[in-house]
């Protein structure tokens, strides 16, 4: 992808899912210098959605990929610019953030971490051993590989839901397992599920082992009220139980007890013009628009703290 010559930026992101590229279009929109640094292509969890249903102004709804690849063709038309690299470390000297990446190294006066977060596992028997071969964390991406079979999704949430109504349109019956006596998921998502006739939830349930020698073959349900266990056939299983942040890079950050950067409501972090947004942040709330927000905040308050670094 296109790149400055140099390796000197106003600001940067660190990730280039909904938060960065909402961060580097409202820089680069303002007159900085901006860059979106991510491991692989830009997106980040959108692009597992299937229908981005409750984004506003975006509708009918659009599927995550779609709305990806136009919000990184906006940030660019206002100068940003999006590259693929690991980055291995980030050090503040004086007034600027160094950035050292697999392409070597970058510098900016204003950051944004942006890393997002990860898929929990649940850390049960056959889980690992058959992660690629029925067992999943993303339900868009593998879901189309197990039409007409019986899918287990596990987690009560939001995510879980939503991926419990996506596979049913493809299987021939879903299972939803939660520990629980109701669903955590927004009344709207929770509804659907329930008037889903090819969704069973089995409640107040957890996942005991995944079983299978070269696939998944059956789960074992335990009931947590009475400890029953319980083997049904199954040939996928879909793990939707939460997220990790990913907040290694700057391990010295002040995080809530989930490992959550805490930031203030300009998105600042306890570090001078370094800066969270999206799901790494701490928030009580997970949805690409409040992503787009907390770039676009992050954004907006690096701009005022580069000219109050001018000011010197």
């Amino acid at each position: 992808m296109d790149e400055k010559n140099q390796n000197e930026w106003d600001f940067i992101s660190i990730g280039a899912g909904a938060a960065g590229l909402a961060a580097v279009q409202y820089a680069a929109r303002s007159g900085l210098s901006a860059l979106a640094i991510d491991l692989s292509v830009a997106g980040g969890q959108v692009l597992k959605i299937a229908a981005l249903e409750n984004y506003p102004g975006i509708f009918p709804p659009a599927n995550g990929y779609a709305f990806i690849q136009t919000m990184q063709k906006q940030a660019e038309a206002f100068g940003a610019k999006i590259t693929s690299a690991s980055v291995k470390s980030i050090d503040k000297v004086q007034d600027k953030f160094e950035i050292e990446t697999s392409k070597g190294k970058y510098t900016a006066k204003a950051l944004v971490l942006a890393t997002g977060a990860e898929h929990r596992k649940l850390g049960v028997p056959g889980e690992k051993e058959l992660e690629g071969r029925g067992v999943s964390y993303c339900a868009v991406c593998d879901g189309p590989l197990f039409r007409n079979k019986t899918i287990f999704v596990i987690g009560g949430g939001d995510a879980a839901c939503d991926e419990a109504n996506y596979l049913s349109q493809l299987a021939e019956k879903v299972y939803l397992v939660h520990r629980r006596d109701q669903l955590r998921a927004q009344k709207a998502v929770a509804d659907r599920v329930l008037a889903n006739p090819k969704i069973t939830v089995l409640w107040n349930s957890v996942l005991e082992e995944i079983k299978g020698s070269q696939k998944v073959e059956s789960v074992a349900i335990k009931n947590v009220q009475n400890g029953s266990l319980s083997e049904m056939p199954a040939a996928a299983v879909f793990v939707s139980v939460g997220m990790i942040p990913q907040n290694q890079l700057l391990s010295t950050l002040k995080t809530d007890q989930a490992g959550y950067i805490v930031t203030d409501e300009k998105m600042q972090t306890s570090i001078a013009g370094l800066y969270a947004a999206g799901d790494v942040r701490s928030k009580p709330f997970r949805q690409v628009v409040t992503a787009t927000s907390d770039g676009a905040i992050a954004a907006f308050e690096a701009a005022d703290y580069i000219r109050s670094l001018a000011q010197k």
